[in-house]
């Protein structure tokens, strides 16, 4: 195939191109970093122009601003790229007639239950991340019928600037740690997910798919495992909530997603621990 990686700078957008070149011909395009193409997504005549010139087979979708607090502090810029960028991809893919795929988020739910949510579940985002991604999902719907919406959760890669690389410094350094204990989902591994994302276009089974690592654990628990794996046992971690936890942009309390619809087709990602232990070794600490 011939594929087309939207956020192809970003850490899972990276490791897609990456997992694809191995079978596939495929390019990148962001607004930064090193890539094959520059695009700016909010950009709707960019966007036709270099899916009319690429002609992909498949357009993955990754372009996203994912700071929540920021999208909280800024929510009509964030509506522009999550949602307004998303619908000028899928108005561009559905003219030429080529699938495309959509990541999206599990704030998309409102964290209200207290068992996993499915793929049909009825989304109704509670703050303005979700929310902005939530209208993604509802444009592509509408558009382009040839659609994956993938939503994901917690997605932890290598390279910085995620949680486990910001337990561990803090660790390392010596200082406190306050981690919330009632905000649970599913952490992801980017290699993971890639991976079978990989697998899902494939198929050519259009849908909507949640690919997690398989199983939940609250914030202060996926702390704490990373700690004890990494040999910092004896680190000890204060459990607050989320209440005591003060930021823009409140997540909600309970979103773990369950896989049944990738499940139905074999594609199932490991248990988190699994995931977690692979990027611990890849990073060079000692199991």
């Amino acid at each position: 195939m011939r594929i087309l990686v939207s956020g192809a700078a970003g850490k899972l957008g990276s490791r897609l191109i990456k997992q694809l070149r191995r079978n596939h011909e495929a390019f990148g395009a962001d607004v930064l970093g090193n890539v094959e193409y520059f695009l700016d997504i909010e950009d709707y005549d960019a966007c036709c122009s270099l899916v009319n010139s690429l002609a992909p087979t498949i357009v993955l979708h990754t372009a996203a601003w994912t700071d929540v607090n920021g999208c909280a502090l800024d929510p009509a810029r964030a509506l522009r790229v999550n949602g307004v960028g998303t619908h000028n991809m899928a108005a561009c893919c559905a003219t030429s007639g080529i699938p495309m795929l959509y990541v999206s988020t599990n704030e998309v739910f409102d964290g209200a239950r207290r068992h996993p949510y499915r793929e049909y579940d009825r989304p109704n985002p509670q703050n303005a991340y979700g929310h902005s991604k939530w209208h993604g999902e509802r444009a592509l719907l509408q558009i382009n019928p040839r659609h994956y919406i993938v939503r994901t959760a917690w997605l932890f890669a290598h390279g910085g600037g995620n949680f486990i690389q910001a337990i561990l410094a803090a660790a390392k350094a010596g200082k406190p740690l306050r981690v919330v204990t009632n905000e649970i989902a599913n952490p992801t591994y980017t290699s993971d997910l890639a991976e079978a994302i990989a697998r899902l276009i494939a198929t050519e089974r259009f849908g909507t798919y949640h690919l997690v690592n398989q199983g939940a654990v609250s914030r202060w628990g996926f702390a704490r495992y990373v700690l004890d794996s990494a040999g910092f046992s004896d680190t000890p971690i204060e459990p607050i909530t989320r209440q005591q936890w003060q930021r823009p942009s409140l997540p909600p309390e309970y979103t773990a997603l369950e896989n049944i619809e990738a499940s139905s087709l074999a594609i199932n990602l490991r248990p988190w621990q699994e995931g977690v232990d692979a990027f611990l070794k890849a990073e060079g600490f000692c199991l």
